[in-house]
């Protein structure tokens, strides 16, 4: 019903910057947040940045100053501008979209299928 596309990972040296991009699209009447989430190997899934529809940003505090989301209601998007990226951010990245599919149904969450972001020192 709802799919969330992700793009934009890749290998990239210490110091460096990588955009990410979600495009969400199928059966939505409206979405609340929109954030990246990312899981390391040997770790929790953890909330990197995430936007609400009015704008409000929640940033990690490891990537606070480096980090930028940004959102296109219209378009059902968000993007992640990682700046100054270290060896520690390397994770998988998860676009996640907390919608509702119709005026009656209840706000649920979805995932992309996650895009792979290295970072090398």
């Amino acid at each position: 019903q709802v799919q969330l596309v992700e793009s934009g990972g890749g290998l990239v040296q210490a110091g460096g910057s990588l955009r990410l991009s979600c495009a969400a699209s199928g059966r939505i009447f409206s979405i609340r947040t929109m954030g990246w989430y990312r899981q390391a190997p040997g770790k929790q899934r953890e909330l990197v940045a995430d936007i609400t529809s009015g704008g409000r940003t929640t940033y990690a505090d490891s990537v606070k100053g480096r980090f930028t989301a940004s959102r296109d209601n219209a378009k059902n998007t968000v993007t992640l501008q990682m700046n100054s990226l270290k060896p520690e951010d390397t994770a998988v990245y998860y676009c996640n979209a907390d919608l509702r599919n119709n005026f009656y149904d209840d706000w649920n969450d979805y995932w992309g299928q996650g895009t792979q972001v290295t970072v090398s020192s």
